[in-house]
C-alpha cells in the first residue's frame, strides 16, 4: 500500500476514535461496546507500529505517556487562577448580589449557576489547535506542569479542530481551565482494587484525582479513569465571548464536557432556586458536587467589577453545609465483600442525617479502626458525603467499657481460614466457594475470556444461586434441562443453548481454567505462562513459592497468591470436581519446530524492515523462545528496530543483551 494510503487510512481512524472516545467520555452517550473500541484503537497501534514516521502528538494512541519523571517544571499562568469567595447561607448570597448590583448599577443582575465540582483545576493550554501545556492551579499566579499525565484523560480533547475554532471566531491559540474529576462509580473501582492489591483506600474522590494528576508516572493517571469538565475559555487571557453562557456553549461545541447543569438565572432569587434543586438532587449526580458557583453571565461587567487580591468580585461559590452527627456504636461486625475481602462495619444507634436515617457505617478495614481509636460504645460523629453508607470522621467521647476490636481467624460466611499477605491491610477469604463471592466468582468464570459460556449472564446466575442449584463453578456441570428450562426467562430451546456451551467449555485449555479460578494477580497473560510453564494444574497447584517464581513475570507477591489460593482446602476440592465433571487439567504441549532458542525471553521495540512484529514473534516461538511486552532481569535479549522505545533505555540500565536487526537474523538462522 502506497504511504499516501496509509496516511490517510490511519487519519480516518483516528477520527473515528476521536468520534468514538467523545461520544463515551464527553456525552456519555457510547454507541459502540468497549471491546470494538479496544480494536479500532489496536488498528491504529499496529499501523503507527509499522509506520511510525506517521505518528503525530495529538493521535488518540499518545494519550498513555512514557516513563516517569523525576520531578514537575513550574509554569506562570497568563492570567491568575485565583480561588472563589465562599458563602454558607442564601442571607451571604443576597450580600453578594447587593455588591455585584451596587459596583454594577443596575437593579438586577444575570448569573450563571453551575455545579462545583470537587476535584482539581487545571489550565489547558492550546496552540495552533493542539494540546501544549497542562498546568495545575497551584498559587494561583504559577502551577506545575503535568501535560504528560492531563493527555491520558480521555475526556480532554487532544487537538480541537481548527475549522470549529474559526466558525466560532475563536483563534487558533487558546486556553481552557477545567476542574480534573473522578467519578463515584471509578472511585468506588478504585478503592475495591486497592483492597484488593493490600493498599490504602482514598478518603474521597477528590484527593484520588488531585494525587492522581501530580503523580511522577502518566501510566498511575491513565489507570485512574479520570473526567474533566470545562468552566472557562480564554484567549490571550481574556473571555473571548460577550457572556459565560456563550463561552459554555461554546466549549461544548468544541467537543468538551462544560458546565455540568448550568443554568441562566435571572437575579439572585433564580440562584436560590437551583441551589436548594441541586441539594435535593446531588446525591443522584455521576460526581461529587460540594456546592454551586455563581458568576455574573456578561464578560463586559465581569470585567468592570474586577477582581479583590485574592479573589474576583463577579463570582462566589455557595457552599452546601456539611451533613454530620454524633451517635453510639453498637456493635462492629463483620462483612465479606464479592471478591472476599472483609471490612469491619459499625452497626449505630440511628440518626438522621441529612433527611436520611443511618443505622450503620463501614471501617473499612483495621487499620482505619486503629486509625481512629474506635470501640463499642463510643460516640461518634458521622458524615454523610454523598455515600449511600456514610463514614465515621472521628471519636468524640470513649465508652466506659471499651473492648478491642479483633478481625475473626474464620471467614462468617463459610468457616474457611482467612488470610492476610504481610505488608497488607486486607483480610481476605480465599475460598473461591464462599457464599459471598459465588455470584462474582461464577460470572468471572462464565466470563469470555475465562471459559466463554456464553448466556451465563448475571440475572440468570442470580436465579441459580438463589433457588441453590449452582454453589461453585462445578456445579454448572451438573445442571439439567428440565432444571433450567422451568426457571423463568427460561424457554426449552434456551436452556439447550446454554448446556452446550457448558459443555463445550471442557475442552477449553489449561490456561483458560487457571484464569477462570479468579486468583487474585493472576490475569489472562500470567495464566498462559504458568500453563506453559507447568503444562498441567496439578503441578501449579502443587508447586512451591520457588517453583513458581522461575515462572517468567511471576514475582513474589503473585506467586504468594497463587500457594495462598490452592493451600485453601475449599479449593484443592472445586479441583477434584472440576476435573471430575471432565474440564482438562493437562495441557498438550506442541514441540516447537527447533530449540535454538529454547528458554530464552525476547521483548521487541521498534520498526524491523525484514519483519513485522507478528512475524519474528512468531519466528521466536517456532525455536523455542518466548516474546515478552516489558523488559526485566530475566530478559536475554531486546531486538531493536528503527525508533525504538523507552523499552531499549530500560534494557540498557538493566544490563540486558540488545540485538539490532543484523544480529538477530544471525541468531535465529535467517541472516
Amino acid at each position: 500500500m502506497a504511504r499516501s494510503a496509509i496516511a490517510e487510512k490511519i487519519q480516518k481512524l483516528r477520527e473515528k476514535i476521536r468520534y468514538h472516545e467523545h461520544r463515551y467520555y464527553v456525552l456519555d452517550e457510547p454507541e459502540i461496546s468497549d471491546p470494538e473500541f479496544d480494536r479500532l484503537m489496536q488498528q491504529l497501534k499496529q499501523l503507527e507500529t509499522e509506520h511510525p514516521g506517521l505518528i503525530t502528538p495529538d493521535s488518540p494512541s499518545q494519550r498513555v505517556g512514557g516513563a516517569p519523571r523525576e520531578g514537575f517544571v513550574s509554569v506562570r499562568h497568563q492570567r491568575a487562577m485565583l480561588s472563589l469567595e465562599n458563602a454558607y447561607a442564601y442571607d451571604e448570597l443576597g450580600e453578594f448580589d447587593r455588591r455585584v448590583r451596587e459596583g454594577a448599577g443596575r437593579g438586577s443582575i444575570e448569573y450563571v449557576a453551575e455545579h462545583k465540582f470537587d476535584g482539581l483545576s487545571i489550565s489547558l493550554q492550546y496552540e495552533d489547535g493542539v494540546l501544549a501545556r497542562g498546568v495545575t492551579r497551584g498559587d494561583g499566579s504559577t502551577g506545575e506542569d503535568v501535560t504528560a499525565n492531563v493527555r491520558t484523560i480521555r475526556a480532554i480533547p487532544l487537538s480541537v479542530d481548527t475549522t470549529l475554532l474559526k466558525k466560532h471566531g475563536i483563534g487558533r491559540d487558546f486556553e481552557v481551565r477545567g476542574e480534573v474529576i473522578m467519578t463515584r462509580k471509578a472511585f468506588e473501582e478504585l478503592n475495591r482494587q486497592q483492597e484488593e492489591q493490600g493498599g490504602k483506600r482514598f478518603a474521597n474522590p477528590r484527593n484520588a484525582a488531585a494525587g492522581a494528576v501530580r503523580v511522577l508516572d502518566p501510566t498511575i493517571t491513565a489507570s485512574r479513569r479520570l473526567g474533566f469538565y470545562a468552566y472557562q475559555l480564554l484567549v490571550g487571557g481574556r473571555v473571548p465571548v460577550k457572556n459565560h453562557s456563550d463561552a459554555l456553549e461554546a466549549l461544548s461545541r468544541l467537543k468538551f464536557k462544560a458546565g455540568g447543569d448550568w443554568e441562566k438565572c435571572a437575579g439572585i432569587d433564580a440562584v436560590i432556586r437551583y441551589c436548594e434543586r441541586w441539594e435535593t438532587k446531588r446525591e443522584r449526580l455521576p460526581y461529587q458536587i460540594d456546592g454551586i458557583v455563581i458568576k455574573v453571565n456578561s464578560t463586559a461587567l465581569q470585567e468592570e467589577l474586577g477582581f479583590t487580591a485574592k479573589a474576583p468580585r463577579w463570582a462566589i461559590a455557595y457552599k452546601y453545609p456539611a451533613r454530620q452527627e454524633t451517635t453510639v456504636v453498637k456493635a462492629i461486625r463483620v462483612q465479606v465483600g464479592r471478591t472476599g475481602t472483609l471490612t469491619p462495619v459499625a452497626d449505630l444507634e440511628p440518626v438522621e442525617v441529612g433527611g436520611v436515617t443511618v443505622s450503620r457505617s463501614t471501617l473499612h478495614n483495621l487499620d482505619e479502626i486503629e486509625r481512629l481509636d474506635v470501640h463499642v460504645g463510643d460516640t461518634v460523629l458521622i458524615e454523610r458525603a454523598g455515600e449511600v453508607i456514610p463514614h465515621v470522621v472521628k471519636v468524640v467521647k470513649h465508652g466506659q467499657d471499651e473492648k478491642p476490636f479483633r478481625m475473626p481467624e474464620k471467614c462468617p460466611e463459610c468457616g474457611s481460614r482467612i488470610h492476610k499477605a504481610e505488608g497488607e491491610v486486607a483480610y481476605r477469604c480465599v475460598n473461591a466457594g464462599c457464599p459471598a463471592k459465588r455470584k462474582e466468582s461464577l460470572l468471572h468464570f462464565a466470563g469470555r475470556h475465562a471459559m466463554n459460556i456464553d448466556g451465563l449472564g448475571e440475572k440468570l446466575v442470580d436465579q441459580l444461586v438463589a433457588n441453590g442449584l449452582v454453589k461453585d463453578p462445578a456445579d454448572l456441570y451438573h445442571l439439567k434441562l428440565e432444571t433450567l428450562s422451568n426457571l423463568e426467562r427460561m424457554a426449552e430451546k434456551s436452556a439447550q443453548n446454554l448446556l452446550e456451551e457448558i459443555e463445550a467449555s471442557q475442552k477449553n485449555s489449561v490456561a483458560r481454567l487457571i484464569y477462570a479460578l479468579g486468583i487474585r494477580f493472576v490475569g489472562e497473560r500470567t495464566a498462559q505462562l504458568l500453563a506453559e510453564h507447568f503444562g498441567s494444574l496439578h503441578r501449579l497447584a502443587a508447586a512451591s513459592l520457588e517453583e513458581l517464581t522461575e515462572v517468567h513475570e511471576v514475582g513474589p507477591k503473585v506467586a504468594e497468591s497463587i500457594a495462598e489460593f490452592f493451600s485453601e482446602r475449599a479449593n484443592r476440592d472445586l479441583l477434584k470436581r472440576l476435573e471430575k465433571a471432565g474440564l482438562r487439567f493437562e495441557e498438550k504441549r506442541a514441540r516447537p519446530k527447533g530449540t535454538r532458542l529454547a528458554g530464552k525471553a525476547f521483548v521487541l521495540t521498534g520498526t524491523l524492515e525484514k519483519w513485522t512484529r507478528d512475524e519474528a514473534q512468531e519466528l521466536i516461538e517456532s525455536l523455542g523462545g518466548k516474546v515478552t511486552d516489558s523488559v526485566s532481569k530475566k530478559t536475554d535479549y531486546v531486538v531493536v528496530g528503527a525508533e525504538p522505545g523507552s523499552k531499549l533505555d530500560k534494557a540498557r540500565s538493566l544490563g540486558v543483551a540488545t540485538l539490532d536487526e543484523k544480529a538477530f537474523g544471525r541468531l535465529v538462522g535467517k541472516s
